[in-house]
């Protein structure tokens, strides 16, 4: 209970919950393997300037919603990965990987999901620091072989 930063119900049956890092992975287990979340809708990441936030959107039967926050440096986003309790994040935290650039410790595969081989390693298109001009001129090059 220490390590919960927020609780809001802002309806019934919808439930968001904001927890410090150290926690997460102990929270996840305990909502899949003792409370029945075991639905895993998707993952979503947003770029907050110095940190990064990550919105795991979990289900109870399809009746209850419960969206769990957790918020990691930008300067190093590493995050345990969850595809040990839940197998189906393999394909979210991918794509948070590309995106975002966020690392999942452990996970079995962060090969690219969305962007494709040729795309820079350190240029992820969801931060704040790339705008379309930026990403245009790293990104794509003329025949010449200039930017």
């Amino acid at each position: 209970k220490e390590r919960i930063i927020e609780v809001r119900v802002p309806r019934k049956r919808r439930i968001f919950v904001r927890i410090e890092m150290e926690a997460f992975k102990k929270a996840v287990k305990h909502l899949v393997e003792d409370l029945g979340f075991k639905h895993l809708s998707t993952i979503t990441g947003v770029d907050l300037g110095e940190t990064i936030e990550l919105i795991y959107h979990l289900a109870y039967k399809g009746s209850i919603e419960l969206s769990l926050r957790i918020t990691v440096e930008k300067k190093n986003p590493n995050v345990p990965t969850i595809t040990d309790v839940i197998p189906g994040a393999i394909l979210y935290e991918r794509e948070v990987h590309d995106m975002l650039g966020v690392t999942f410790e452990g996970h079995p595969n962060l090969a690219r999901l969305i962007l494709p081989e040729k795309w820079p390693r350190d240029i992820y298109p969801l931060r704040k620091e790339y705008t379309l001009e930026n990403l245009h001129g790293s990104i794509f090059k003329d025949e010449e072989g200039e930017k």
